[in-house]
């Protein structure tokens, strides 16, 4: 392994920093101290804060705390990768760099209060220094996975008038290409160790810029992130988050999900475009005084995580459910994970065989979480909490999450219905502003006095929620309504299956019918086909009801995703839809 010097840092290479103490002090977090009460508060205990800044309130809460000698500098980032190289920053180390990049913003690159900076690039320690900065300066961050094309990009940039972006070399020749049609692009940023054209050299300017930066006093509503949706459904919007977004993650309410102290080492192996890796990389652990590790993964590559559980001593793992279940086509008994005590799990929907799977090869449960870029943490399966298979948890205070119907009205448990926060007549901290410059998208997600997230769902009468789906995917056949995710996780259980989308297809008799499109696993893509359909048809009624089995069966060998890797089923409808006329 790998452990570079300060002046490597500043060429691009990183420091590392010392290692472990050996005592670990229990932290308690300004904000959770001063709104903490013997139970978890309900909206309305508390006071929310007129001004909140997540460098100056947290992160330099923990630095002051290191230096005054009342915690050991233990990391706070820690960052890998398969080279050997390493990097270890405790929270005054984090402080000195991120007054470094907030410099190197506005003094430099002349970014004012206000002012957005698009943000594409892989899991590297500059990623997690500049949405600090962005936090120190007033500046509005907004991140994007690396597997945008130039066609994304100049989406983005033109929708959200960004003045910056910030990439490395690999999509600089994507953002050249499309900046003359972007005039409101002032800066480039690059992180490189090859200089561009038109390019500043964010490196090297870091290494110049003077540590000291007075942070902006921010107003809570002031906003902080922009995050592009997934587009499953169409463009993607942009949804605007203000300091409410960092805040919750202070609340007794919320740091009850994951329960992290500075004890523990937090893997989210969430792609950094995601808003999950805003929340569980950065708000999560940092606020509670947490180490968060970050390997660089440049490929998504499962016996890599295995290993790097192995190797490390990481007691928590955030990943989407499709990371465990390629895990498990591994021989995970062969591994040991000696460190990790909590896992998490979401984005999408985890089934209930691979809840199984993992939890008998491991001994661990995986404990769901549920969000959206529009609301970021809200509902779980806290750490603790009696785990129902399936079931996405409950609510998680202060938001207040129930069933409603068309007009608004809150359903009874058991009754499916649209999974709706409210937000009159308070507005919950947290939920998002609206769609950025777009009143009416804004206006349509909202009824009555809820936001509707645009998922259906049902609560039972332990106030637990449960998914079907998307409201725009419930199939409507004969009179059923019938979510996909049931159908897909009933033919996730056969062997066949890698994977599977499942939609509503026209049809002159019953409406709709459901219409599986199957992707095959290597050992079964040689058999014959109209014996798997067959197969795979009464394989669905044995596993749910009969009237949910897919009457049509089509197989492909990749899905339209999203650059999140949603499912693209309304490309799948559209498809289909022009197939039959």
């Amino acid at each position: 392994m790998r452990l570079l010097t300060r002046s490597q840092v500043l060429r691009g290479l990183w420091v590392p920093w010392p290692t472990y103490g050996s005592r670990h002090l229990h932290p308690r977090n300004l904000l959770a101290q001063a709104f903490s009460r013997t139970e978890i508060p309900q909206w309305g205990d508390y006071d929310v804060p007129k001004e909140f800044n997540f460098a100056s309130d947290v992160m330099d809460h923990w630095a002051r705390m290191e230096k005054e000698g009342k915690r050991d500098p233990v990391p706070a980032l820690w960052w890998v990768n398969d080279k050997g190289d390493e990097v270890k920053w405790n929270f005054q180390e984090l402080g000195h760099l991120t007054r470094q990049a907030a410099n190197v913003l506005t003094e430099i690159c002349g970014l004012q209060r206000g002012d957005r900076l698009v943000l594409i690039l892989p899991r590297i320690p500059d990623l997690w220094l500049v949405k600090v900065a962005c936090m120190r300066a007033g500046l509005v961050f907004i991140p994007g996975t690396t597997q945008l094309t130039a066609r994304d990009i100049l989406y983005r940039l033109q929708l959200s008038k960004a003045k910056g972006i910030m990439t490395n070399e690999t999509l600089a020749p994507a953002v050249d290409s499309v900046a003359s049609d972007c005039p409101q692009l002032k800066t480039k940023l690059l992180v490189s160790e090859n200089s561009r054209d038109g390019w500043l050299d964010f490196r090297t300017l870091l290494k110049a810029a003077s540590v000291d930066h007075a942070c902006v006093k921010t107003e809570l509503q002031e906003p902080m992130t922009i995050f592009f949706t997934s587009g499953t459904t169409g463009l993607p919007k942009m949804v605007m988050h203000d300091g409410g977004l960092a805040l919750r993650s202070c609340l007794p309410s919320t740091r009850q999900v994951m329960k992290l102290t500075s004890s523990d080492i937090s893997w989210c192996a969430a792609d950094p475009g995601w808003i999950l890796s805003v929340v569980a990389s950065m708000l999560e652990p940092w606020s509670s005084g947490a180490c968060s590790f970050i390997h660089y993964l440049p490929q998504f590559n499962p016996e890599t995580i295995l290993k790097t559980l192995s190797r490390y001593p990481i007691t928590c793992m955030v990943a989407a459910p499709s990371m465990y279940r390629m895990l498990l086509q591994l021989n995970i008994s062969s591994y040991k994970f000696p460190a990790l005590k909590h896992i998490v799990t979401g984005g999408e929907t985890l089934l209930p065989e691979d809840f199984e799977k993992w939890q008998k090869a491991t001994g661990l449960a995986i404990h769901e979480i549920y969000g959206q870029s529009e609301t970021g943490l809200t509902c779980a399966v806290p750490r603790g909490m009696k785990i129902k298979k399936g079931s996405m948890g409950k609510v998680i205070p202060p938001f207040d999450m129930q069933i409603i119907d068309e007009k608004g009205n809150t359903l009874p448990p058991g009754t499916e219905g649209e999974m709706a926060v409210r937000i009159k007549p308070t507005r919950p901290v947290g939920v998002f502003s609206g769609y950025l410059d777009n009143p009416k998208k804004t206006s349509l997600s909202e009824r009555g006095d809820f936001y509707v997230t645009g998922d259906r769902g049902t609560v039972d009468e332990d106030g637990y929620f449960w998914f079907i789906g998307r409201s725009d995917d419930i199939i409507k056949a004969s009179g059923y309504r019938i979510g996909p995710s049931e159908v897909e996780n009933a033919l996730a259980e056969h062997p066949a299956v890698a994977e599977s989308a499942v939609i509503g297809s026209p049809d002159p008799v019953r409406g709709e019918v459901v219409k599986a499109f199957v992707v095959l696993t290597p050992e079964f893509r040689d058999h014959d086909r109209d014996q798997l359909v067959q197969e795979l048809q009464q394989h669905v009624k044995n596993v749910t009801a009969p009237y949910k089995y897919p009457r049509k069966v089509e197989f492909v060998s990749v899905l339209p995703k999203t650059i999140t890797g949603k499912i693209k089923r309304s490309e799948l409808r559209e498809n289909d839809q022009r197939l039959n006329g």
